[in-house]
C-alpha cells in the first residue's frame, strides 16, 4: 500500500509532484495521484502538503523490503529504488544499485597524480612586488633543479578584485541565518552563508563588495581575516562577533569554548549505551536535529523504553526532530530546558521516571523526575548523568575560527607569466603548473579560469595587502618544469638562475 490522497482535500497545489524524489506523484485533472508501485512511503508527500490531503498507508505493501540504510526507511516494492536511488528491490533483497568503486575505477576522473618536483615553489611570491597590469613579465622568475628536474617559479604579488574570504566558525551559538548581512564599522562586507557540521559558515567580500560603495570596508576586512588579525564585526539583527583565525570565537561577549560532536541525532548514535545508564528518557536539544533517546534507533538498540515523552519540536523521523534557532539550548529558542517537553503520556511513562536534558556540547545538563500527574520535578544530577555529559563534553573539540581565501587569477596576471595565457590555465588544470600561495598549496576549483582556495593557516601572517582599487593582494607562484614552461610561450628572456641565499627584498 502507498500514501493516501484525499480527493476532497487536495486543491492541486502540486508541491507533492515537486518534491516526491521518486515522481511517483501526478496530477491528473488538478487531483494529485499517487503510483503505488514506485511510492516507498518517504513521507515527503505527507510534509509538504499545505491541506492536510495526504495519510500514511494504515499497512506496508506484504512484498516491500524496508531500507535501513537512513531513518527514512523506505518501504521498496519489487524492481523499484528507494528515495535515494541508491538501492533497490531486486527479488525480495536490497541490493546497492552502484558498485563498489576502487581507486582504479575513478583514477581517469581524478586525473593524472602531481608531479612531486613542482610542488614546492623555489621562492615565494611573498615580498615580490607586482608588475601589474602584467604587460611585461612577473617580477620573479627563477630556474632551479629540485628533486633531479629541471624546474621554473613564476612568482607575484597579484591584486585581486575577484577575491573573499569564507570563514568557518566553529559553534552550535546562533549567529544568525542565510542572507543575514555582515557589517564591518557600520557598512555592509558580506552575509552569512549555510551551516555546517557543527560550525557556522560566513562569506566577506567577493567582486560586487569590493567594487561596491563599501569596497574598501569589504577589501580590508578580507585582508585583516586572511592574515589572521582580529576582526568586529556584526551580524544584522543580533549578533555581535569578534574573530581571529586560529582562536576561539567571541559571541556577543561571549567566548565560545566547544564546538558540538554532532547534531543531536548523532550525539544520541555515539553515546547511547552510555545515555542509556544516564536516565529512563534522553534528549538532546539541537538548533538542526533534536534527538529523543527512546525513539531513536540508536537509543533503542541499547535497550532504551518507549516513555510517553513528545517534544515540541516537529519529529522528522522517529526520535529525531527538526529544531528552531535562538539564544537558547543548543543553539535553540528553549531557554528552559523543560519546555522542551510538550506533554507526557502517562499511560506509557512511570511515575520516579528520569529524563536528563542537555545539548551537543554536553556543557549544559538539567534532570527531572516525572511526578505521579506528569510533572516535572528537578533533581541533582546523579553520578550516571554527569558521566554521560563529561563523556559528549570531552568529545568535542574547541571552538575555533578558520578561514579560506579564494580568489580568481585568470586574468591579465597571467601574462606575466607566458605569453600564451590559456596555456598556463590549461597547464594549471593538467597538473603541470602547481600553484601555491605565499608556499601553501592551493586548491583549484575545476571548470574554466584559475579560481583557487587557500588555508590561510598555512600562509604566512601579513602576506595580504590590500590596495584602493579596491582589490586585496594575493603571493601567487607558479612552478612547473623548465620544459612545460619553455612549451607553453614562458617569459624565459627574464628568467634567471635561483640561489638559496638570495637576499629578501
Amino acid at each position: 500500500m502507498s500514501v493516501n490522497i484525499s480527493v476532497d482535500d487536495c486543491v492541486g497545489c502540486g508541491f507533492c509532484v515537486r518534491d516526491c524524489p521518486l515522481e511517483a506523484v501526478r496530477l491528473v485533472k488538478k487531483k494529485a495521484v499517487v503510483d503505488a508501485g514506485r511510492c516507498t512511503d518517504c513521507g515527503v508527500c505527507l510534509r509538504v502538503c499545505e491541506h492536510g490531503a495526504v495519510t500514511p498507508p494504515e499497512a506496508p505493501a506484504p512484498d516491500a523490503v524496508v531500507c535501513d540504510a537512513c531513518p527514512i526507511r523506505c518501504r521498496i516494492r519489487p524492481g523499484y529504488e528507494g528515495a535515494c536511488r541508491r538501492y533497490a528491490n531486486t527479488s525480495g533483497q536490497l541490493v546497492r544499485t552502484t558498485p563498489l568503486q576502487t581507486y582504479a575505477d575513478v583514477s581517469d576522473t581524478v586525473g593524472p597524480d602531481p608531479a612531486e618536483p613542482i610542488r614546492r615553489p623555489l621562492v615565494t611570491a611573498i615580498g615580490a612586488g607586482t608588475t601589474y597590469p602584467d604587460c611585461k613579465p612577473a617580477p620573479r622568475i627563477v630556474s632551479g633543479r629540485q628533486g633531479g628536474v629541471d624546474v621554473v617559479t613564476v612568482v607575484t604579488e597579484v591584486p585581486l578584485s575577484y577575491s573573499s574570504v569564507v570563514v568557518k566558525v566553529d559553534t552550535d551559538i546562533d549567529m544568525g541565518r542565510e542572507g543575514d548581512r555582515i557589517f564591518a564599522g557600520g557598512r555592509e562586507i558580506g552575509m552569512v552563508e549555510t551551516e555546517q557540521y557543527g560550525s557556522k559558515m560566513l562569506h566577506v567580500g567577493g567582486v560586487n563588495r569590493l567594487t561596491g560603495r563599501n569596497g574598501f570596508a569589504a577589501a580590508r576586512a578580507v585582508t585583516d581575516i586572511a592574515n589572521r588579525r582580529r576582526v568586529r564585526l556584526r551580524i544584522e539583527k543580533h549578533t555581535r562577533l569578534e574573530i581571529q583565525v586560529g582562536c576561539p570565537p567571541v559571541i556577543n561577549g561571549r567566548e565560545a569554548a566547544r564546538m558540538r560532536v554532532g547534531c543531536g541525532s548523532a550525539t544520541m548514535g555515539l553515546f547511547a549505551p552510555l545515555l542509556v545508564q544516564a536516565a529512563d528518557e534522553v534528549i538532546i536539544i539541537d538548533s538542526h536535529i533534536t534527538g529523543q533517546m527512546s525513539r531513536h534507533v540508536a537509543g533503542q538498540y541499547a535497550g532504551a523504553r518507549p516513555s510517553g515523552v513528545r517534544l515540541v519540536f516537529p519529529e522528522s523521523t522517529p526520535g529525531r526532530c527538526f529544531g528552531d534557532h535562538g539564544d537558547g539550548w543548543g543553539g535553540t529558542s528553549i531557554t528552559d530546558p523543560a519546555d522542551i517537553i510538550a506533554d507526557i503520556d502517562m499511560t506509557v511513562a512511570r511515575p520516579g521516571m528520569t529524563i536528563l536534558v542537555t545539548e551537543t556540547t554536553g556543557q549544559q545538563g538539567r534532570l527531572f523526575r516525572v511526578a505521579g500527574g506528569g510533572e516535572l520535578e528537578p533533581m541533582p544530577l546523579t553520578p550516571a548523568a554527569r558521566r554521560a555529559l563529561t563523556a559528549i563534553s570531552e568529545a568535542c573539540e574547541p571552538s575555533l575560527v578558520s578561514a579560506v581565501y579564494t580568489g580568481g587569477a585568470g586574468g591579465s596576471a597571467r601574462a606575466g607569466v607566458t605569453r600564451q595565457p590559456v596555456k598556463l590555465t590549461r597547464a594549471v588544470h593538467a597538473g603541470k603548473a602547481h600553484l601555491t600561495v605565499g608556499g601553501a598549496p592551493g586548491f583549484i576549483w575545476p571548470g574554466g579560469g584559475i579560481t583557487f582556495m587557500v588555508d590561510v593557516q598555512r600562509v604566512a601572517a601579513g602576506a595580504f595587502y590590500w590596495t584602493p582599487t579596491p582589490a586585496t593582494i594575493c603571493p601567487l607562484e607558479y612552478t612547473m618544469t623548465r620544459e612545460d614552461y619553455e612549451a607553453m610561450g614562458g617569459h624565459v628572456e627574464a628568467m634567471r638562475p635561483f640561489h638559496a641565499r638570495e637576499p629578501r627584498k
